[in-house]
């Protein structure tokens, strides 16, 4: 599925304290990389979305930095390329275990975990309307 005409979504897992993404950006934002331009999107939306609806929790993204007053990216994330359906089905393996390493034990198996796309790639089942199987265009 694109969402909204600007990326397709092959993976991800939202965990308690970062989020993995697989995903293609069909749209670049002017001379931006890819990746900035997803942050940047996502940061203006979240940020307008915890104004509306818990302004409370948008504090704890507070920062004294002199060119915004949110930060809710690190710096510099970790954004690797995936040249080929080797690295790619790595990283989705990679992704889809994460719930289950010991330090966070919040499932027993990779598609009984709610927050990721192994469900999809189990069941065929997009409880998020967001993701594109990526055997369909590799």
């Amino acid at each position: 599925m694109l969402v909204n005409n600007f990326i397709e979504v092959y993976g991800f897992v939202i965990m308690p304290n970062h989020i993995h993404l697989i995903l293609k950006i069909l749209k670049p934002n002017g001379k931006e990389k890819p990746n900035v331009s997803f942050l940047k999107d996502t940061s203006h939306e979240l940020r307008k979305d915890l104004m509306v609806n818990n302004p409370n929790f948008l504090r704890l993204f507070e920062v004294t930095e002199s060119d915004r007053k949110y930060r809710i990216w690190q710096r510099d994330p970790l954004a690797i390329n995936m040249l080929d359906l080797n690295i790619l089905e790595q990283k989705l393996n990679y992704i889809h275990h994460n719930p289950l390493q010991a330090r966070w034990c919040l499932a027993q198996n990779t598609e009984d975990y709610y927050w990721s796309s192994s469900r999809f790639y189990k069941t065929g089942v997009d409880d998020f309307n967001i993701l594109t199987d990526y055997r369909d265009i590799f």
